[in-house]
């Protein structure tokens, strides 16, 4: 059909299987003398269709259970008419059969009889408030006589049966086709995430002295976000310590040059000096209260203390001060994070660092979550390779506004390099992981799955190549594969809800 996606496939089966299946390690029946039916099952861009029906022949009511799936959601069909026309290639009338609603969820039951023997092309035409779809199935053999019909041969090839009951009951189960592709070659390497300079502070203790008590006793624990300037936290100098010593010094230049500026903008005013002199008085000024800064940042506090300010915005990662408590100069007191950017630190292998270029793209996932994140720029490439790590460090920014990536997280990178390489491409949502290989389950028919061990290559944007294992056009579980490997451990075959 122009303009869809469409795979079909046939499969002799017991007029008294349903399925045609069996679990991987179920043994195959004994063969039987009935006359073999058949399954189809066929996929549109809307529409998946899985058709069980006992061997035709002419005069017999043969009911067919036609199963009916909408892609969109995989849910079933709830209502709607379905139209079934077999053209006979010999020529002659159709045969229509018509049945106006399904008689269980996604399950139609229509007996055609059949008048002559021949070949037939089935048109079904769906009309339902979930799908407007058309499905044409080629080639099916009515037989005059059941003697004429072929044998059925018992059992079915090992496989894992997972019915269309269950999977329209499995919450979020979806498949898709494995599509011919190419993606930019990858290779994995380990990061770590750090804070983005210009990000990050450590706030130590300009000088000796005691925490004020009643400055920190509130607030400012770890994750309260402050904003550059604010107080943190109060220190009262210790008298006789060498550091308070220079600061009380400092504060006297400090003060020595506020008056020495405002005598001469006075002087200046009533041209009593020259401009030259408040020129300097302003350089002396400036510098003053930049050798105050290093000390605290500027204006005393009520008291005489000392106000530790912070140095940047963000969230308080680590507070080490304790209210009332003596600290040295050069102590620790707060670590303030901006969680808003952060950089990702990749030490690239020596082997692989012809490949990277500022131009590289990089995926990447942190240690507890599968959630896949993207780095925004490269920062800085290395041009030496480290003796002892054999790797060249790459630095990326990584956006991140939500603050679920913590600084020191270690970090699972896939980085692109410029070759693309082609193969078949999965939704990375249908490759698990089996004791460290992956695998996948294919859909070989409407109720029968194959597990796949599978050769990956580079992956990108949600998609995964995949050098051996799947075909392009085989059809791919996507969503809920875990129930399809439940399913593929169960020694006993499934209770079977189709209507015959």
């Amino acid at each position: 059909m122009t303009g869809r996606s469409l795979l079909l496939t046939f499969a002799v089966i017991g007029a008294a299987a349903c399925s045609g299946s069996t679990p991987d390690n179920a043994s195959t029946e004994p063969a039987t003398d009935e006359p073999a039916g058949g399954a189809i099952t066929q996929w549109t861009d809307s529409t998946e269709l899985f058709m069980e029906h006992p061997a035709l022949i002419v005069g017999a009511p043969d009911k067919f259970a036609v199963h009916l799936t909408d892609l969109t959601d995989f849910a079933p069909l709830r209502s709607g008419r379905i139209t079934l026309t077999f053209i006979p290639r010999g020529g002659g009338t159709p045969l229509v059969v018509v049945q106006d609603a399904p008689r269980s969820p996604g399950i139609y039951g229509p007996s055609p009889t059949f008048t002559k023997a021949g070949v037939y092309d089935l048109v079904i035409r769906v009309e339902s408030p979930q799908a407007l779809d058309s499905l044409f199935v080629p080639g099916l053999t009515v037989f005059a006589n059941a003697a004429t019909a072929p044998r059925d041969s018992g059992g079915g090839e090992s496989s894992i049966s997972f019915l269309k009951e269950q999977a329209w009951k499995t919450p979020g189960y979806r498949s898709a086709f494995a599509t011919d592709g190419a993606l930019a070659g990858t290779f994995d390497a380990p990061g770590r995430i750090e804070p983005a300079a210009g990000h990050f502070a450590h706030v130590s203790a300009p000088i000796a002295g005691l925490i004020d008590a009643s400055s920190v006793a509130n607030g400012l624990a770890p994750g309260v976000r402050v904003a550059r300037g604010q107080t943190l936290a109060l220190l009262a100098p210790s008298i006789g310590e060498a550091g308070s010593a220079a600061y009380a010094e400092a504060r006297a230049r400090l003060r020595e040059a506020e008056d020495e500026h405002a005598r001469a903008v006075r002087l200046y005013a009533v041209e009593a000096v020259p401009q030259r002199r408040v020129h300097e008085a302003e350089i002396r000024l400036a510098a003053a209260r930049e050798a105050l800064a290093g000390y605290g940042g500027g204006e005393l506090a009520a008291g005489g203390r000392v106000a530790v300010r912070a140095p940047v915005s963000g969230v308080i990662a680590d507070r080490r001060v304790t209210p009332g408590s003596r600290v040295d100069a050069g102590a620790l007191l707060f670590t303030i994070v901006d969680p808003a950017v952060v950089w990702l630190r990749v030490n690239v292998p020596a082997a692989q660092a012809a490949s990277v270029s500022r131009t590289s793209g990089v995926e990447f996932r942190v240690e507890g979550s599968e959630q896949v994140y993207a780095a925004r720029r490269v920062i800085a490439l290395g041009s030496m390779i480290d003796s002892v790590t054999r790797s060249v460090p790459l630095l990326l920014e990584v956006s991140n506004a939500d603050g679920t990536l913590k600084v020191g997280a270690a970090a699972r990178v896939s980085v692109r390099t410029g070759q693309r390489e082609a193969g078949v491409l999965v939704p990375s949502t249908a490759v698990l992981d089996e004791d460290g290989r992956p695998i996948a389950y294919v859909q070989v028919e409407g109720e029968r799955f194959e597990k796949r061990a599978l050769t990956l290559g580079p992956s990108e944007g949600g998609r995964v190549l995949v050098r051996s294992g799947i075909r392009a056009g085989e059809r791919v579980v996507t969503g809920a594969a875990y129930q399809v490997r439940l399913a593929s451990l169960s020694t006993a075959v499934p209770a079977h809800g189709h209507e015959h």
